[in-house]
């Protein structure tokens, strides 16, 4: 009698993990996703886009671009000297911190790149907004403000 009251809880508790594994899945709407920072920071203004299909994230975007719309990851001095300095450039670290996102599906297990930590930091937030906006659905630009300290 024990061991059926032991084995029914274990098969309940299988099942509600399931269904707590299926409701992460499912709190993802299908389309394009964008945040982006509220202001330029040492005239970039970084952003995160994700696409989303069959509740997964199947893309992801993480740049920058100045007031002019060119893209930080395209700007070989700024790669050149960041390089030099920190060993990472922004073409790497925005490919890795992307990368992570889609293979996490979520925000949780990111690890900030050495040498770009200020860049983990937006990443961070504008990751939470972007999977915040999937959630909802709501397709428009999250704006966030991302306060900075130094450059990158």
């Amino acid at each position: 009698m024990k061991k059926q009251r032991l084995i029914t809880l274990f098969v309940c508790i299988l099942l509600c993990l399931q269904l707590v594994s299926c409701k992460k899945e499912a709190e993802l709407h299908n389309g394009y996703y964008t945040a982006e920072a509220s202001e330029y920071n040492f005239g970039w203004k970084e952003h995160v886009t994700i696409c989303v299909m069959n509740n997964q994230i199947v893309s992801v975007e993480y740049n920058a671009e100045n007031a002019s719309g060119f893209i930080k990851s395209w700007d070989l001095a700024y790669m050149r000297n960041m390089d030099m300095v920190t060993g990472t450039y922004p073409n790497k670290y925005t490919r890795e911190y992307a990368q992570m996102l889609l293979e996490d599906q979520g925000a949780d297990h990111i690890d900030a790149v050495s040498g770009a930590s200020t860049s983990y930091e937006s990443f961070m937030r504008l990751s939470a907004a972007v999977l915040e906006q999937a959630r909802k659905g709501d397709t428009t630009v999250a704006v966030v403000d991302i306060p900075h300290e130094e450059e990158e």
